[in-house]
């Protein structure tokens, strides 16, 4: 019985936890944000860096504008994720020119347990409960389909710009700087699906809804 319990206790020890998992979604949505910027052609490549991620080089800009931006938005996604009041991160890519949304980036959030004033220390829906070593491989999947979109996804062949949206439960307290805005979606879109993660708490599903070029 003794050694039951003492793997037991390990399980929980090395299970993520509710802040765990808010801070790994965080890092998946900065990595890879970054990685669609530097792929999709949205700075020039002098502004990126590569810093060591999911057991890849990840391409982080430098700009600190767009840093500065996103640690904003993804400081209260991650205040959401610990209050469960989050269900979708969008990210929009949109020409300069005439406004129009050419790619939108979609990561659904799905809340698999909640928290309810203690750690969650079950098996969700009987499933092993996942480490974090397995999360970051499942995350790794995902980074290098990003870098691949460039094999599937149509040249942007003029100057873009972007958009992060985010979907919360209405009753959510909203900063005053934010606002409603397009939900830039795309007419007669064409769809990528990506790999899924989750952890104990959360499952993230991405996809990316496109338009070819001969579209009107």
């Amino acid at each position: 019985m003794a050694a039951v319990k003492v793997g037991t206790k390990n399980a929980f020890k090395n299970a993520v936890s509710l802040k765990g998992s808010a801070k790994i979604i965080i890092e998946f949505f900065e990595c890879g944000i970054n990685s669609i910027f530097f792929q999709r052609g949205l700075y020039s490549a002098e502004d990126f860096l590569m810093v060591p991620k999911y057991g890849l080089n990840v391409l982080m800009t430098t700009n600190d504008s767009v840093k500065s931006y996103l640690k904003k938005i993804l400081t209260q996604v991650e205040a959401w994720l610990l209050d469960q009041k989050i269900s979708k991160l969008v990210l929009a890519i949109v020409s300069q020119d005439t406004r129009e949304t050419l790619e939108r980036w979609e990561f659904d959030v799905e809340i698999v347990a909640k928290q309810n004033g203690k750690e969650n220390t079950e098996n969700v829906g009987g499933k092993k409960e996942k480490s974090e070593k397995e999360i970051k491989q499942d995350i790794q999947a995902i980074i290098r389909q990003i870098t691949a979109s460039v094999t599937f996804l149509p040249t942007l062949e003029e100057e873009c710009t972007f958009n992060v949206l985010v979907y919360t439960d209405r009753e959510v307290e909203v900063p005053t700087d934010w606002n409603d805005c397009d939900p830039h979606l795309i007419k007669n879109p064409e769809f990528v699906r990506l790999r899924p993660f989750s952890t104990n708490y959360h499952k993230v599903d991405s996809m990316v809804a496109y338009r070819l070029n001969d579209d009107i």
